[in-house]
């Protein structure tokens, strides 16, 4: 079966220390690489305000982790997120063939692709 790219945006609790939050990041990235999956690129975007209150959260930890794998390894992660206290909101899309780390500029794809699954869920 043929390796399939994702991309996982993630956010967590605003209240955990600065020291955790690499551990964290280490915890999601061990785990796609133990279920098969191949980690691409993974960035801290920094604590910003969000657009509405999650969890009596005004402001939250945003990740953003690419990663390439078969798909199977996309359950497990959810999973772990879904478990986690830490982590407060969760989504995973699959990039077109075309998107790479290195060919995007302005990241514009990637945000494109998210609204179109955000709007196809609402």
């Amino acid at each position: 079966m043929s390796q399939l790219s994702y991309e996982t945006m993630y956010i967590l609790r605003p209240d955990i220390p600065e020291e955790e939050l690499e551990g964290h990041v280490n915890k999601y990235r061990d785990l796609i690489t133990a279920a098969g999956g191949e980690v691409i690129d993974t960035q801290m975007r920094g604590k910003r305000r969000l657009a509405y209150t999650i969890s009596r959260h005004k402001e939250g930890v945003y990740v953003q982790l690419q990663h390439r794998g078969d798909g199977q390894h996309i359950n497990q992660l959810e999973k772990q997120m879904r478990l986690s206290e830490d982590v407060i909101r969760y989504l995973t899309i699959k990039l077109e063939a075309a998107a790479s780390p290195t060919s995007r500029t302005g990241g514009g794809e990637a945000e494109g692709g998210a609204a179109e699954v955000a709007a196809a869920n609402a």
